[in-house]
């Protein structure tokens, strides 16, 4: 164990000498000796002893008080003073130097030892406080809650920075504030000061006061606050000690969490539940006041094309520019909710007492929302038109079921859609049968997916000699209770439903597979199989890999298959259209572009387009002999199909005067029932050397 140091300050050489003398005998170290004043802080400063055992009175210079005192400001350092005069007047000086002990000359050895002993343990249980205090300091500088110390009249003694920054002040001034200015009005307690709090044990540290209150800042602004008091002696004064949390960001939290409960995140309206409750809310107030309320039910046209086409996240940001519309439209007490996707549902409240005038109001309120949807959109930088389909409900005191309500509205926006898109529809009760129908034969085509209940029939397609060139793939439902179902009952809602994507691989599939089997018969070997492509098929961005695989899987030739595509799905990303068309004619297949002049089509799209085929529209046909405009438009087309260097083939030819017609306008094919009805392949054994109408239809 090291011995201590000690410096000696002595102005007498015999006496120092004694005293060194001394303490080597007691195991203590001499580490040097000082005469004056000024000679023992420069010692002090360079020996950096354990301890100074200072005479007070030296002969000239600095006395020992003084030295001690110039010491002690410079490093932590004990001095034991010595000294032969015991005046008071010396002793209260000597106090300003806070020494570690006091020696009166002469004194024994046995004396000197306890003083020195005791000086150096309190010296260093003084820097074990001294480090246990700047730990516990540090903990409180560095805590995130505040903590702060008042006493009984409420002024604050001391607090840390946290607590400063809190309540919005410099760290030096909280000291001296009132704790009761930190809580506003009227959360401020008026009674006399910390009456309240001295019923807290000073001695259990599970006597605490709990609080959550609002704090009060420097600027005067409030905060949620969580505040926890406990009562001390300090000095033998009571004093507290408070601990405070701003609640902000739980609060903060909180709000969100209710927020995101009843709003919907990505527009910010009120979601399905929040629109259910004022719903509820608004049905009960009509029972009592007999007003009438009216519910729009809105769904977006074709949303789904949005992001098929503009690329993925667009259709987000159509869905936030609709809800900054609809609000426009109706009252500030009407309620315009987000109720998923691309729905949205729109309460009209206190609409009066009459039905015809509440009817007349929503009806206005829903064309209003029809011509604000229907204004172009900029989705970044893209230019966008959309529409909607809305269907509206009345609501009085004698309809006031929420779900019956939602249903009723449903089936009015799908009345809406079925008759044409971008309409308002009001609820009619023999709508709703249609609706369950429409729910019923879903969950029936769902079925009939899994179960491979479709079928493929093909319609013969001939050229001007009436010699079979190929066949158009048309797919049957074979329903296992009503027997054979055409398309026009089923593809519309495949199509709305998303289940054509399935559907159509299918058929694809299937189509391939049937030209492998043809390929190995004389007759039927060269026939090019046309199948038909729903535009949101066409927009997967995986429909080139879904084509390869359908070939590569039947061993099919792609040169005997044609794809036919409508004109509305070329209408978006052109560049994207084409790049698909000719990755697909890399491998061999062809297009034709079906029902060619009921579309939009802009010509100069049409050149840039690698298709093969323009097909003729039975609209156009179908009144050739009685329509001269029919007859214009289609020697328009075959036309503009030869300009184009593309062949040319026409649709739903039912009689000789069509067939003929159209074949001196130039047109190079011909498909309809003249030649034959769609049928299974194993039916379609006929003689293909040259076969004409009549025989077709034998």
């Amino acid at each position: 164990m090291r011995k201590p140091r000690i410096l000696i300050v002595e102005d007498e050489l015999v006496v120092a000498r004694d005293i060194r003398l001394q303490l080597e005998a007691l195991g203590y170290t001499v580490v040097g000796e000082a005469d004056t004043g000024e000679q023992a802080v420069d010692l002090a400063a360079q020996l950096q002893p354990d301890l100074v055992l200072m005479d007070i009175q030296l002969g000239r210079g600095m006395d020992g008080i003084a030295a001690a005192q110039a010491i002690c400001a410079e490093r932590d350092l004990p001095i034991v003073f010595l000294t032969a005069f015991s005046a008071d007047e010396l002793l209260e000086r000597a106090k300003l130097a806070q020494p570690y002990g006091y020696i009166l000359k002469p004194f024994t050895e046995r004396e000197l030892r306890t003083v020195l002993d005791m000086a150096l343990y309190k010296h260093q249980a003084d820097a074990k406080l001294r480090e246990l205090a700047l730990h516990n300091q540090t903990i409180l500088d560095n805590l995130l809650h505040g903590v702060i110390c008042f006493n009984e009249q409420g002024l604050i003694t001391t607090g840390n920075p946290s607590a400063a920054v809190m309540f919005g002040y410099d760290a030096h001034q909280l000291p001296g504030c009132n704790v009761f200015e930190l809580i506003p009005d009227p959360h401020r307690r008026q009674d006399d000061n910390c009456a309240q709090f001295n019923q807290l044990n000073a001695t259990d540290p599970r006597s605490c006061h709990h609080r959550e209150t609002q704090g009060q800042r420097k600027d005067g602004t409030t905060f949620p606050l969580n505040l926890t008091i406990s009562r001390i002696t300090l000095s033998g004064q009571i004093a507290y000690i408070g601990i405070v949390r701003d609640l902000s960001e739980r609060q903060q939290s909180e709000e969100k969490i209710q927020h995101l409960a009843f709003y919907d995140e990505l527009t910010g309206l009120p979601n399905r539940r929040r629109l259910l409750d004022r719903l509820q809310l608004a049905a009960s107030a009509c029972v009592r006041s007999e007003q009438h309320g009216a519910l729009i039910f809105l769904d977006l046209d074709h949303f789904r094309q949005v992001n098929e086409s503009l690329g993925p996240g667009f259709g987000d940001d159509l869905l936030r520019e609709v809800a900054t519309r609809l609000p426009l439209c109706v009252r500030e007490n009407d309620t315009v909710a987000h109720f998923g996707g691309d729905e949205f549902m729109v309460m009209l409240e206190t609409l009066g007492l009459h039905s015809l005038a509440a009817a007349a109001h929503a009806e206005t309120v829903a064309h209003k929302i029809l011509l604000e949807l229907a204004k172009p959109y900029s989705l970044r930088g893209h230019a966008h038109v959309s529409s909607a389909s809305l269907g509206i409900v009345m609501f009085n005191q004698h309809l006031t079921l929420p779900d019956e309500l939602l249903k009723m509205a449903d089936v009015a926006m799908y009345q809406a859609k079925a008759a044409g898109r971008n309409t308002v529809r009001f609820f009619d009760p023999a709508m709703q049968a249609l609706a369950l129908a429409r729910t019923a034969l879903e969950k029936e085509l769902k079925r009939a997916l899994v179960r491979q209940e479709f079928v493929l029939h093909y319609q013969l397609q001939v050229n001007a000699e009436g010699e079979p060139i190929g066949v158009e793939a048309l797919v049957r439902w074979q329903h296992p209770d009503r027997g054979l179902v055409g398309p026009a009952e089923f593809i519309a809602l495949a199509e709305e439903t998303g289940l054509i994507l399935q559907l159509g691989q299918w058929v694809l599939r299937t189509a391939c597979k049937q030209l492998v089997q043809w390929s190995g018969q004389t007759e039927t070997a060269d026939l090019m199989v046309a199948v038909n492509v729903s535009a949101l098929q066409f927009a997967q961005a995986d429909f080139v890999d879904g084509v390869t695989q359908a070939l590569l899987q039947s061993g099919a030739r792609a040169q005997r298959l044609k794809l036919e595509l409508t004109e509305s799905m070329l209408l978006h990303d052109v560049p994207e259209v084409i790049a698909k068309m000719r990755a697909i004619k890399a491998l061999g297949v062809s297009f034709s572009l079906d029902d060619f002049g009921t579309g939009y089509s802009s010509l100069a799209y049409l050149k840039r387009l690698p298709l093969d085929q323009l097909k003729i529209d039975q609209a156009f046909v179908r009144d050739l002999q009685t329509n001269p405009d029919d007859a214009v438009i289609s020697q328009t087309i075959v036309s503009l199909g030869q300009h184009l260097g593309m062949h040319v083939i026409a649709e739903g030819v039912e009689t000789a005067y069509q067939h003929e017609t159209l074949r001196r306008m130039g047109c190079n094919a011909f498909q309809g029932y003249y030649f034959g009805r769609p049928t299974a392949p194993e039916e379609l054994l006929l003689k293909f050397t040259k076969i004409t109408p009549l025989a077709l239809m034998a």
